[in-house]
């Protein structure tokens, strides 16, 4: 890091803790500030941690009015475990599956985001092979700052709601600034033609897309 750009860091309260190359996210760096903690960031994107906790605990709670009860979850994109810790928080009990193509986020969210304390079943896998039926299935499939394609083909939508129990919710995780607002609503129409009920919920920057049955 540039000395004069250090700092600055410092000035504003920010510490780099690591920076990494992914095969899948680009570059990673861990980063660490006054008001939003520890988070990762991938190609500038915060993938875990930070301002990410803020909208999921937000949409999770959210849910939870209409789904006081989680027996088991699954969250596709774990990254560095930033649901996995809400999900631990709001349904206790629950069974939490994660899964993620990426092992370095898992090892950052182990080593940064204490993501071994929420005990997560964790598979390094590709999403779009997963198993079983839940009561909560997250979607939050992002490399770097880009939304593979296969995520949003109607025949893995379709799979998504296979996997719900009968009273399950899935909720769907959409960056939601600039040019990405317009692809997220057409991929939100075609959730409509998959799930017999979908709402749209606006946290901060994001989208979040929460469909039942």
């Amino acid at each position: 890091m540039h000395s004069s750009c250090a700092i600055i860091n410092q000035m504003i309260g920010t510490k780099i803790l690591e920076e990494v190359e992914s095969k899948y996210n680009g570059h990673v760096r861990v980063v660490k500030t006054f008001g939003l903690g520890t988070y990762i960031q991938a190609d500038g994107l915060t993938q875990s941690g930070g301002i990410v906790e803020g909208f999921w605990d937000q949409t999770l709670k959210k849910v939870h009015s209409s789904l006081p009860l989680v027996g088991s979850s699954l969250i596709l994109g774990l990254g560095g475990g930033t649901a996995a810790k809400l999900i631990r928080k709001i349904w206790p009990g629950s069974k939490i599956n994660g899964i993620d193509l990426d092992p370095l986020m898992v090892e950052l969210g182990k080593k940064y985001l204490d993501l071994n304390e929420t005990e997560v079943e964790v598979k390094i896998q590709d999403a779009y092979i997963f198993k079983g039926r839940y009561d909560l299935i997250l979607i939050d499939l992002y490399n770097g700052d880009k939304f593979p394609e296969k995520f949003g083909e109607v025949e893995f939508l379709r799979r998504i709601r296979s996997g719900l129990t009968k009273n399950g919710y899935a909720i769907f995780n959409r960056t939601f600034y600039g040019d990405n607002r317009t692809k997220a609503l057409k991929f939100g129409k075609k959730l409509e033609k998959v799930f017999a009920k979908v709402e749209y919920y606006y946290p901060e920057v994001n989208l979040m897309v929460i469909c039942h049955n």
